[in-house]
């Protein structure tokens, strides 16, 4: 019946009755979306996190992963395989499609750890793709092979369409998760775990099963540098610092040769070129030469400071970035935060008890291999199988050699079963006349013997463990050595290194300020990121930022580019306190202040001015003429004040009396020179910087034209200015302020004449490296000393081994040269050792050194008086 055949026999009253019955049902049927979005999402939510995004702490694996090497073992047959077969094959137990398959197992290769690949795969260098599937082949690698796999210990689930069997997690017996480094954004949590050296996480297993403590750091194949000051274990809150490696080729060419992790030269060329285009760096041109290593050529343009320009590289370049870990792994099927040593030991305790269990399964293999071989040498010995050949039924041959066997059995392991009777019964006749007893038992005692060292082994299963990562170690860590340098880094202030791409202009009669000021009058270079410091007649002072137009009043006495922190910078300033005060002098420096706040340099008194102002950037101190003005009694109108007899103070103390009498005018008699000393300089071999900071080794106090002796590694030397913008090489054997005078002595061999040679002479270079023992790289230093007075010691060998040990007093030997000269051959036998001993000492030296003591000790306290 229709439905309209049925509303025209209902009567209105039942039609309401109907339709009220059923509003009701539907009411009580309604799922509300509130409840809809809180089960659906979290479900979405734990999806994602499980199943796509977050690796497993077993095993270190995202799903994808563990599906792509669980498929590859199944195919593997020892050669390669398509990669697109590969994706094919992988799809039986990964629900989301090749593309996400391909992704995965191209990132997989790439960090050249699991898989042997072959064809274009890539190059993380540059950031070009991997060729097209169908023409790259891959296959498991050895390492893979050994550490990954082993069914008899693998949890296994089927698979999303139920067709299949895959492991839960793959149990792996090596901190792969740490090796490899993930990357992964879920619902509402992200993980991130960079990668580590491959040797060092060995070492660091060993350690942690020692009960010895251990530290391990992020390594990346892309090489570089990086800061792990902040690193937190690559918990939540850290953050590492990574750089590329720049080398300076001259002056006016850099190269870079090893990129930061998470760039490639692309990107890196292209945030160069932004800074170049917003004028933070000046650069020619710029080459990216890559092939298999990176070189990244950079042009200066001219009369720009290769040193700044690396600095300003790292500051607004790519060059340097910082990056923030979040360790976060799956464990038991939930999401949890944890550190990389927490990381590697949950990894370290899986390992041993992986290879317990491999030992425990081996042993019960074992046990029911001599199980057997005992039960069939019983069985074939005592010819119980003669005995069933009367038999007529199953059942009957079955309970013959049940009896036969029972009073031979009572050294068994383990019962008699009807299944070990069914084997025997298999034995083919050929295998029962070719048995041999003495090979039987040889055999049988062999499963002994190795069960007992399997007994051992499971005794003793953390030096076990120890000894395989030791194997795992020696057969895949060669190659695997660290690439990333940890070094601290030096906190480049960006506006000390940024170009003055920006010219700064002032109006004084209308009091504006700014770079757009053209017409107006020029003030000086700036960049776009400065702070200016200006300071007004009445005694105000104030620093603001560069900016295209900015009023800053009128009365403007100085205005300069700030420089935080900045102590050299002295200003000499002599103000009037009020309309009829006193005049007072002051020095001072201004190292901060908080921006666009007005400060005061004078007591604040209404009517206050200043009367002389002068800003030094080295800490010179003029002598000034003060004119004052005809008043009662006075008779000496004018006098001298030397700001050298000032001490420098804080910035907001009142300075002292200059006059009581008021002040007409005050003028420059005559320059001043610096009150500060010589400025005191510290190499730190951490960063291989300069600082003023007392951070490393004290290199000396510098003025003028002084400058620094650099000696190398490889024999060369070179001289540079205390600028504490300057590069220094890690390769650096001697560091000092350099002496003009200073004597050195040099024991090498000549890989040209092929013989001993001494010289002495004084380090008289340039900046330019100049080597000191000769142009052919396989000379050799042996000694090379500042003493005055050297000695050495020779012991010879072969056929001279019997001479006596010859002693050389260096100032006797040859007299000072230049460092170009070859010097003198020390003896033309086979020399065994050549060894520095104690030097001589002669007594004007020892006078000489009181005198020099002395003077160091009032020196010294001098010092301490001053801090």
């Amino acid at each position: 019946m229709s439905t309209d055949e049925t509303n025209d026999l209902e009567t209105p009253e039942e039609r309401d009755d109907q339709n009220g019955e059923q509003g009701s049902e539907a009411l009580r049927n309604v799922t509300y979306l509130s409840g809809m979005y809180q089960n659906w999402f979290l479900d979405y939510a734990s999806y994602v996190i499980l199943e796509r995004a977050v690796p497993y702490v077993n095993d270190g694996l995202k799903p994808v992963q563990r599906r792509i090497l669980h498929s590859m073992k199944k195919l593997d047959d020892g050669r390669y395989n398509k990669v697109a077969n590969i994706i094919g094959n992988t799809m039986q137990f990964h629900p989301h499609g090749d593309a996400s398959i391909g992704d995965a197992l191209v990132q997989l290769g790439q960090k050249e750890l699991l898989i042997d690949m072959q064809g274009n795969w890539g190059n993380i260098l540059t950031g070009d793709s991997a060729a097209a599937p169908r023409y790259i082949e891959a296959r498991l690698s050895k390492f893979a092979l050994e550490v990954l796999f082993n069914p008899k210990t693998t949890n296994w689930k089927q698979s999303y369409d139920g067709r299949n069997k895959e492991p839960i997690t793959l149990p792996v017996k090596f901190p792969l998760l740490l090796a490899q480094g993930v990357e992964g954004i879920a619902v509402g949590l992200a993980s991130k775990i960079l990668p580590h050296n491959f040797n060092e996480l060995i070492e660091a297993c060993i350690s942690y099963l020692k009960g010895e403590e251990f530290e391990i750091y992020p390594d990346f194949p892309t090489a570089g540098m990086v800061d792990v000051s902040r690193y937190n274990d690559g918990l939540r809150g850290g953050a590492v610092k990574v750089r590329a490696r720049i080398k300076k080729i001259d002056n006016k060419t850099l190269k870079i040769v090893e990129i930061p992790f998470g760039k490639t030269t692309s990107t890196l060329i292209e945030s160069i070129i932004k800074a170049n285009d917003k004028g933070k760096i000046k650069i020619k041109k710029i080459d990216d030469n890559t092939a298999a290593d990176v070189e990244i050529l950079i042009q200066l343009a001219s009369g720009i400071s290769s040193d700044k320009t690396i600095d300003a590289l790292y500051a607004f370049t790519d060059c340097e970035y910082s990056i923030s870990p979040n360790a976060c792994v799956v464990e038991d099927d939930v999401p949890k935060f944890i550190g990389v040593q927490e990381i590697l030991k949950h990894s370290a305790d899986k390992t041993v008890e992986l290879l317990k269990l491999e030992l425990e399964i081996r042993k019960s293999e074992l046990e029911e291999a001599w199980h057997y071989a005992s039960l069939e040498r019983i069985f074939i010995e005592n010819r119980i199988y003669r005995d069933i050949e009367e038999c007529e039924t199953w059942e009957s041959v079955i309970k013959t050699i049940d009896k036969g066997l029972k009073p031979h059995v009572k050294h068994l392991m383990r019962a008699v079963n009807e299944e070990d009777i069914v084997r025997l019964t298999e034995i083919k006749i050929k295998r029962i006349s070719k048995f041999d007893i003495n090979k039987a038992t040889d055999y049988i005692q062999s499963i002994v013997d190795e069960i007992e060292e399997i007994k051992v082994h499971i005794a003793n299963i953390i030096p076990f463990t120890i000894r395989y990562f030791q194997s795992i170690g020696k057969k895949y860590g060669k190659g695997k050595e660290r690439k990333t340098e940890i070094r601290s880094f030096d906190s480049i202030v960006a506006s000390k290194v940024v170009v003055a791409n920006e010219k700064l202009y002032v109006n004084y009669d209308e009091g504006f300020l700014g770079t757009s000021l053209k017409k107006d009058e020029y003030l000086c270079d700036c960049s776009d990121i400065d702070d200016v410091i200006i300071f007004r007649k009445d005694g105000t002072y104030f620093i603001t930022k560069v900016t295209d137009k900015l009023f800053i009043g009128q009365n403007i006495i100085h205005i300069a580019v700030f420089r935080k922190n900045d102590k050299r910078t002295i200003y000499n300033v002599v103000y009037r306190d009020g309309k009829a005060g006193f005049s007072y002098a002051k020095r001072f420096n201004v190292t901060g202040l908080t921006r666009d706040k007005e400060y005061n340099l004078t007591k604040e008194t209404p009517g206050s001015r200043i009367t002389y102002f002068s800003a030094n950037p080295n800490g010179e101190a003029e002598i000034i003429r003060v004119l004052l003005k005809p008043q009662g009694r006075i008779k000496k109108l004018n006098f001298e004040y030397d700001f050298a007899d000032l001490l420098i103070k804080g910035r907001a103390s009142m300075g002292n009396i200059l006059s009581k009498t008021p002040v007409q005018r005050i003028t420059l008699k005559h320059e001043g020179v610096s009150t500060l000393g010589g400025r005191k300089i510290w190499f730190d071999p951490d960063v291989l910087r300069l600082n003023t900071e007392k951070r490393g080794d004290f290199i000396g106090e510098f003025v003028g034209d002084d400058q620094i002796l650099v000696v190398l590694q490889n024999n060369t030397f070179y001289l540079s200015n205390f600028d504490l913008s300057n590069h220094y090489s890690d390769q650096i054997r001697i560091i000092e302020k350099f002496d003009v005078n200073k004597v050195w002595t040099a024991v090498f061999f000549d890989a040209d004449q092929e013989y001993y040679y001494l010289k002495r002479f004084t380090m008289d270079g340039n900046a330019k490296m100049q080597g000191f023992i000769g142009e052919n790289k396989a000379s050799k230093l042996i000694c090379l000393s500042d003493q005055m007075y050297p000695q050495f010691e020779i012991k010879f060998k072969g056929a001279d081994a019997d001479r006596p040990v010859e002693k050389i007093d260096g100032e006797d030997f040859i007299s000072v040269k230049s460092f170009k000269a070859r010097g003198k051959r020390l003896t033309t036998h086979e020399v065994g050792k050549i060894k520095e001993i104690e030097p001589l000492v002669r007594e004007e030296d020892i006078e000489d050194a009181e005198i020099v003591d002395e003077a160091n000790s009032v020196a010294e306290d001098k010092n301490a008086l001053e801090d």
